[in-house]
C-alpha cells in the first residue's frame, strides 16, 4: 500500500490487483457514498475534503475484505477481496457498490 498512490493485492494464486486511490474512493460501497451516488452528488472531494486525497489507514475485516480509513475520515466502506479481483478482472465496468448487495 502507498498512502498517497492505492493499493495492490496480491492473491494466493499469484494474481495482482492494482487500484489507484481515486478510482477506489469514488467507488465506495457503503451506504452514504452509494446514496449520494444516486443522488449524482460528488462523493469525493467536498468542500471541506483535505487535498490530496490519501489513505491515512487500511486494515483486514475478517479474511474477506479491507477497510480503509482516508485523510477525510471516512471510514464505514469495506471492500471484498472477491468483489475487488472480480472488479479488476472485469476492467472496472461496474460500480463496486453493486457487490454490496451480493
Amino acid at each position: 500500500m502507498k498512502r498517497d498512490a492505492g493499493i495492490t493485492i496480491t492473491f494466493e494464486d499469484g494474481y495482482v490487483a492494482a487500484f489507484d486511490l481515486m478510482t477506489l474512493r469514488m467507488s465506495c460501497a457503503c451506504a452514504a457514498c452509494r446514496g449520494m451516488r444516486e443522488r449524482d452528488l460528488e462523493v469525493w472531494p467536498t468542500p471541506t475534503s483535505p487535498v490530496p486525497l490519501r489513505i491515512d489507514d487500511a486494515e483486514l475485516h475478517g479474511a474477506w475484505g479491507i477497510r480503509i480509513t482516508w485523510n477525510d475520515t471516512h471510514a464505514t466502506g469495506i471492500f471484498p477481496f472477491a468483489a475487488l479481483r472480480d472488479w479488476h478482472e472485469g476492467g472496472f465496468t461496474r460500480d463496486l457498490s453493486e457487490y454490496a448487495n451480493g
